[in-house]
């Protein structure tokens, strides 16, 4: 049910939507993820291309990935549900105690 809500409120918010996409101004986008699925951003990451990638998440387990160009429109990439946080791999602990003393 969240996929088709989730559509509706973004073909609203964006106007023309393309038929492979749905985009919108990023604040709007945000807010309402924040507002109907009480998401939150979680993580983010500079794309090679230019784009970032946000990942929403809520307490309930609902998660949407977004991508936002530079123009500042954002797109949902995907939606859905059963978000569950992982720990980092436990070399990734070794690693940064290993260098922590290297002056850069």
């Amino acid at each position: 049910m969240k996929p088709l809500i989730l559509a509706a409120l973004i073909a609203l918010l964006a106007g023309p939507v393309s038929a492979q996409m749905l985009c919108g101004p990023r604040p709007d986008v945000v807010a309402n993820l924040e507002r109907t699925y009480d998401e939150y951003p979680s993580s983010m990451g500079l794309a090679s291309n230019g784009t970032v990638i946000e990942v929403f998440v809520s307490e309930k387990g609902s998660f949407t990935v977004i991508m936002t160009r530079p123009d500042g429109m954002s797109c949902l990439m995907v939606a859905g549900e059963n978000w569950e946080n992982v720990p980092p791999p436990r070399w990734h602990t070794f690693w940064a105690e290993d260098w922590k003393d290297i002056p850069i």
